[in-house]
């Protein structure tokens, strides 16, 4: 068997609660080889209700190496009828252009919960799970 043979890892990392009208970037953490992101969850610790007039968007990023980087490698929308249960994984959407989710080994990946509109919704917090394909 090759040295290069498919390997999936999972980066899982809690994150802060954010009150209404607050936002939260955080670290997630390096990519450990170069490679695709093949998923993305979020499990907060308790549910998170969307809704249309106050809502929050869940986003992760791809920073690169020197941490600036603005790449959008997932993003979620928490609008009405779009929930997250507690203690359960909802899937962040992976972006729909192939190079947004292409890591190379050592780039940065950030969570981002932002609130939208008025005081958007509070968020509960909890884990986020990247999935990381090696090419």
């Amino acid at each position: 068997m090759s040295m290069k043979a498919p390997l999936v890892t999972t980066i899982r990392v809690p994150v802060a609660a954010v009150i209404a009208a607050s936002d939260l970037t955080s670290p997630i953490g390096i990519a450990p080889f170069a490679g695709t992101v093949t998923g993305v969850r979020y499990i907060p610790t308790s549910v998170l209700t969307g809704a249309d007039t106050n809502s929050r968007t869940a986003n992760v990023y791809n920073r690169g190496q020197a941490g600036a980087g603005t790449t959008v490698v997932a993003s979620k929308a928490f609008t009405a009828g779009v929930n997250a249960p507690a203690n359960d994984g909802t899937d962040i959407t992976l972006s729909g252009t192939g190079a947004n989710l292409v890591v190379a080994q050592g780039d940065a990946l950030d969570w981002e919960s932002l609130h939208v509109g008025g005081t958007g919704l509070a968020d509960p917090g909890g884990l986020v799970e990247v999935d990381i394909t090696r090419s």
